[in-house]
């Protein structure tokens, strides 16, 4: 990415995450998801440290909240409400920890006073101000320095006191702390600061009691406590129920560390998070870390993951602020969101290769902010794997852009009733006997005639990755097909205009449209070409691996089966990536009658492959000729974007581990993939250090 790049790209961020923190702090509408809105700020970050000449005063980075409403009196913070920067990956706490070391001439206090790690609660961050011990104020806090007065709303949560209390003294005395001199103190004017939340049990009792009295549901916790301290009329925040965790206490009193801070706002009377802990090194902190990530369910409120704070309040001092947040604190957020929910049935559909898949059918479910109501299974042997049965509640997760996958049967649930899953005896389609081919897991539909598999081939030829018709979406080619106008993918290029117009709901400027489109794709790259024929095995990067082989020149759709069975079968394993099963299918579609009718047929509609463009096999880039394999859930980048960069620099996105492979990207809940690249002693990196390497 170049500069002029770089800059387009952060103008783009900067109005994207602005327009959703208006929604989610200033209205309380949930727009993108948090891990979404996450990522956004996270490449804005990387981005603008890169390039600082592009910081401007209007980015997210430099401010913490949304815009105060104007319905409220306004608070001014004497101390800002600062926001926090986040970490996805143990690699970015250690890269956070080498950052603050390089800062500090005084490594050695920071290993004695060791790390406060926290749980992050999904709240509204508040601030309490107290004079001679009684609860005077309560602020949001607003865009940091400005906030809005709810004291009333506040005044109406059980777990904020009114009055402090006053510590005994053998409690003082433990934080080495003077029971006189914090008296003298509380006389005074004292800030708190905390969450407001709304608990689980809290969120699904006012939602009972709204959906009897006909009223519209809350959405979720965070935005049900947020909606709740600003409402003007206090009676909506009191039926509520809302609480309050405390997690810091601004004015000093002699305490030097947070970790006595956290006790201190307790012996006042606060509620405190009790899986707060004291961690000694980065090492603890990931076990605390993973700890909560697999427990999160049993937790009464929703977390996110932690807040890790260095504990010395001197060093805070040392290490300052920088932009929207403090660099003695960093939020270390915990892996994808995972749900429960039922599966009620399993069905088997039928891909365009003839491949049976199962897919259960789950009770709809909402997952890092979307309604799952399917998630395939694969194959029998992950049905076994799991132990799946037909009834069972299961855990549903969903990382980042990856599709929704069941994780684990909590078969302790079970009632009885649960049914075995039956591996498939015919295609669901063409009721034709199904076949488990040696050597394979997959159940196949061989029947060569068989609707659902054509039908598939059709979508394919048409869809986005391959040549992205545009207006010949699935239901329109099964439209086609249905009435016989289209039999194979060569019959897209003799549909006519009277044909079309003939079925129902198909208007003329729609179906020049579609005409149009078709046409427009006559004329396919020949990575494309290949992609869409739809060769067993035979995936985009597949498609593109072959294609630089097969050479540089226009041709007619035949010349293909030529060029092909001209390689030998080790001229095709030769080929980064492609190995022996894949090479057989490539030569087995070739050699296949039907298929060389259809190449002829496409030649006869005057459909040609470009050639592939020298420029794309360039030897000079960084990854030239280097595998890459992804395993896990992103929080930089989604798949595709991370794909797309890859094969900019040159580099081969593979589908497997094999020996083969030069590099495993590893996300978050990375699967058997890392273990099998240890095996093979492949390079395993990070998302953050392919993003350097980019």
């Amino acid at each position: 990415m170049n500069k002029k790049q770089a800059k387009n790209r952060i103008e783009k961020l900067k109005k994207v995450i602005a327009h959703e923190r208006y929604l989610y702090h200033v209205l309380d509408k949930s727009g993108i998801s948090d891990t979404a809105l996450d990522s956004l700020k996270n490449e804005l970050q990387k981005l603008e440290s890169k390039y600082p000449e592009f910081i401007t005063p209007d980015s997210p980075t430099q401010r913490v909240g949304g815009d105060v409403l104007d319905k409220f009196a306004k608070v001014t913070h004497y101390v800002p409400m600062l926001s926090l920067f986040d970490s996805f990956t143990q690699d970015d706490i250690k890269d956070w920890e080498t950052r603050i070391i390089k800062l500090l001439d005084d490594f050695a206090l920071l290993k004695r006073s060791g790390y406060f790690c926290e749980l992050k609660l999904d709240g509204l961050a508040m601030s309490l101000v107290y004079e001679n011990g009684v609860f005077v104020q309560g602020a949001t806090r607003g865009d940091g320095k400005i906030g809005e007065d709810v004291t009333n709303n506040l005044k109406t949560i059980e777990s904020i006191p009114l009055k402090l209390r006053v510590p005994e003294k053998e409690e003082l005395n433990k934080l080495g702390l003077s029971l006189e001199s914090v008296k003298e103190i509380l006389k005074s004017r004292i800030e708190i600061r905390g969450e407001v939340i709304m608990t689980l049990a809290g969120f699904n009792e006012i939602n009972k009691k709204y959906k009897n009295m006909g009223k519209q549901l809350l959405s979720n916790p965070r935005n049900g406590a947020a909606g709740s301290v600003r409402q003007l009329d206090p009676r909506v925040a009191h039926e509520r129920n809302l609480d309050f965790y405390a997690y810091e206490i601004v004015t000093k009193m002699g305490q030097k560390t947070r970790y006595q801070a956290n006790k201190l706002v307790e012996f006042f009377g606060f509620k405190v998070v009790p899986q707060n802990k004291l961690c000694k090194d980065v090492n603890d902190i990931f076990k605390l870390h993973d700890k909560w990530d697999k427990k999160r369910d049993e937790l009464p409120f929703e977390c996110d993951g932690l807040v890790i704070k260095v504990n010395n309040y001197d060093l805070w001092k040392k290490l300052g602020i920088v932009g929207k947040g403090p660099k003695y604190m960093m939020a270390y957020k915990f892996s994808a969101e995972q749900v429960t929910t039922k599966v009620f049935d399993v069905n088997w559909q039928v891909g365009r290769t003839g491949t049976i898949t199962p897919v259960a059918k789950l009770e709809p479910v909402s997952v890092a902010g979307v309604i799952v109501s399917n998630a395939t299974l694969h194959n029998m042997d992950e049905i076994n794997r799991l132990g799946l049965k037909i009834g069972d509640t299961v855990i549903l997760e969903r990382a980042g852009d990856v599709i929704p996958k069941i994780v684990r049967v909590l078969d302790k649930l079970r009632s009885g009733k649960e049914k075995n899953i039956k591996e498939p005896d015919n295609c669901p389609i063409c009721e034709k006997n199904v076949v488990k081919l040696k050597g394979q897991v997959a159940f196949k539909c061989i029947n060569k005639n068989c609707y659902a598999v054509n039908l598939r081939n059709l979508t394919h030829w048409a869809s986005k990755k391959a040549l992205d018709i545009d207006g010949l979406g699935p239901k329109i080619v099964e439209i086609l097909n249905k009435n016989g106008l289209v039999s194979d993918v060569a019959d897209f290029y003799s549909l006519k205009k009277e044909d079309l117009l003939a079925l129902e709901g198909f208007q003329e400027k729609s179906v020049n449209n579609l005409l149009d489109s078709i046409n427009l794709k006559k004329e396919i790259p020949l990575e494309k070409f290949l992609y869409a024929l739809g060769i067993h095995h035979v995936g985009e990067e597949t498609a593109i691996l072959l294609a630089k082989k097969l050479g540089f020149e226009n041709m007619k759709a035949f010349d293909l089966v030529s060029k092909v069975l001209k390689m030998s079968q080790n001229d095709l394993i030769n080929i980064k990536d492609i190995g022996e099963k894949v090479a057989k299918s490539i030569k087995e579609w070739f050699l296949s009658e039907y298929n060389l009718k259809i190449l002829k047929k496409l030649d006869k509609k005057g459909v040609c492959i470009k050639k592939l463009d020298n420029k794309d096999v360039s030897k000079d880039k960084i990854f030239s000729d280097k595998i890459f394999v992804l395993t896990g859930s992103l929080s930089q980048l989604t798949r595709e974007q991370a794909k797309d960069k890859i094969r900019k620099l040159g580099g081969i996105i593979g589908s497997g581990i094999s020996a083969k492979s030069d590099y495993l990207v590893v996300g978050k809940n990375a699967g058997s993939k890392l273990e099998k690249a240890k095996k093979l002693n492949i390079k395993v990196i990070s998302e953050f250090e392919l993003m350097q390497k980019i």
